[in-house]
């Protein structure tokens, strides 16, 4: 029987925000393994911030989507073939799979995972690309010391919950920024923030001053713009920021705007350091096995906004940059 393959690619370079044009929409066979290759269905696919960089023509530190191409995204899914001697027929496997029904790989960069020890989902988020960035982010590059303050933005997606846990696994005291009383409270209450702080609804600058009286220690940025500007205000001496993302540029059509304070980091001695996960690959393993004996014994604890429909591709991205989603945003594909 042959397996229809529905395929989001990618037909023109978004301007602003990403619209359904953007795309096109097509159907075809799904392709049988080669030699050395699997046939994977796509069960879950991460939705990221960073998947509008991608889009964008220029130098980055992955090559851009091409026109034509099948969008990239990380999914998880189940091998339906395999001719891989890695793999066989009935493994749930964690990978780039792309926006689309079925992806045929040659394994590199696939791997295993177990839905016995977590849910699949899961492996998208807290025990994904997100938990990784979260884990190497802070540790590496904040080295963060018990006692000292850790403030989060965008703190109740993916990334920052995370982050937040491994901070207070490590003693020490988070403040983490959200848009909403909702996400805030969820921060506070079942995640063990010591603050929240409602960008939306409250003078970030001002209350920011009151949580962290002896300055901000590590900063974890995933917004940019105005909010990294206000915590540059309040560094205290030796801090560390991380350059992790800055969704709330992604979508300018203005170019994006730098910190004006960054002086800051002169007279704090302070340093910021960008991120990228993937230069980290060689030490997943290892994290992954702290991070999922955390979540098992469930220190870590994970939270999924998952959306029916491959076909709501556009649409349900764009929940990342309106700040709808909460917790890891998921595109349920197909069932298990």
């Amino acid at each position: 029987m042959t397996l229809l393959n529905h395929q989001f690619r990618l037909a023109a370079r978004p301007v602003g925000a990403v619209k359904r044009t953007d795309f096109n929409f097509v159907e075809e066979p799904a392709r049988a393994p080669g030699d050395n290759q699997v046939l994977v269905k796509t069960l879950y696919l991460s939705l990221d911030p960073a998947m509008r960089g991608w889009m964008n023509e220029g130098k980055s530190y992955i090559p851009p989507v091409q026109l034509g191409e099948v969008m990239r995204a990380g999914g998880v899914g189940k091998v339906v073939e395999s001719k891989h001697p890695n793999f066989k027929a009935g493994d749930f496997v964690q990978g780039t799979l792309g926006v689309q029904a079925y992806a045929t790989l040659d394994g590199k960069g696939l791997n295993k995972v177990d839905p016995s020890l977590a849910p699949l989902p899961v492996y998208l988020g807290t025990l994904g690309m997100p938990g990784m960035t979260a884990y190497f982010g802070l540790l590496d590059i904040g080295k963060p010391q018990p006692g000292q303050t850790v403030v989060i933005s965008g703190a109740a997606g993916a990334v920052g919950t995370v982050v937040g846990q491994i901070a207070k696994l490590k003693g020490c005291r988070v403040v983490g920024l959200a848009g909403g009383k909702q996400k805030c409270d969820y921060l506070t209450q079942t995640l063990g923030f010591d603050a929240a702080i409602d960008y939306k609804s409250e003078d970030v600058k001002k209350v920011l001053r009151q949580h962290c009286p002896n300055g901000v220690d590590v900063y974890f940025d995933n917004v940019g713009g105005e909010i990294l500007d206000i915590v540059l205000t309040q560094l205290a001496r030796g801090a560390r920021i991380i350059i992790c993302g800055a969704i709330s540029q992604y979508n300018s059509t203005t170019g994006v705007k730098g910190p004006s304070n960054y002086l800051s980091l002169l007279v704090n001695r302070a340093s910021m350091t960008g991120m990228v996960v993937f230069d980290y690959a060689d030490r997943y393993a290892d994290a992954g096995r702290e991070m999922g004996g955390w979540y098992k014994s469930g220190q870590l604890k994970s939270r999924e906004d998952i959306v029916d429909g491959l076909e709501t591709f556009p649409e349900t991205l764009l929940k990342l940059f309106s700040g709808e989603n909460f917790g890891k945003l998921v595109l349920k594909v197909a069932d298990g």
